[in-house]
């Protein structure tokens, strides 16, 4: 018994057109991996801040030993309670946190990403609302004053 042909769903060929036309392949990125245009605006904010840890170890060798992280949203620890939805305001979300060391885990500074985002417009504002976040987490860590940290602290 002969089969018969198999056909693409209309739907299908259309949507190969699409992505294909006119025979040339599939579009390639607009700009190279090299150039800050083709970072995510999760890379380019990781990018932010790794900057400002390079930046505070010069002058402070002590936080080679802290680990700098990046998260989306600020959660509760584990073991602590998630505060009600109702209590939270827009202005009181964190925008970084301290975790002290604790049972052989080095201490731990956390910048969290969509807050920052939210209250800083364009990329040197947030560059430099991200380098204020870590100097002020550095200061608390270390017992001193955040201009203590950074001299420049707050100018930008």
């Amino acid at each position: 018994m002969e089969r018969p042909p198999v056909s693409t769903p209309a739907s299908a060929a259309a949507a190969r057109r699409r992505r294909d036309r006119h025979g040339r392949g599939m579009r390639g990125p607009l700009a190279p991996r090299q150039v800050p245009i083709a970072l995510t605006r999760s890379e380019l904010f990781d990018e932010y801040v790794r900057e400002s840890v390079e930046r505070l170890e010069r002058r402070w060798p002590q936080l080679e030993e802290v680990e700098f992280a990046v998260q989306d949203v600020p959660a509760p620890l584990p073991g602590e309670p998630e505060p009600p939805i109702e209590d939270v305001r827009p202005d009181e979300v964190p925008l970084g946190r301290l975790v002290q060391a604790s049972k052989g885990h080095p201490a731990r500074i956390v910048v969290y990403r969509r807050p920052v985002e939210i209250r800083a417009k364009g990329r040197e504002e947030r560059a430099a609302l991200v380098h204020d976040i870590m100097v002020e987490q550095v200061a608390e860590l270390l017992g001193v004053e955040p201009e203590a940290v950074d001299p420049r602290y707050g100018e930008d």
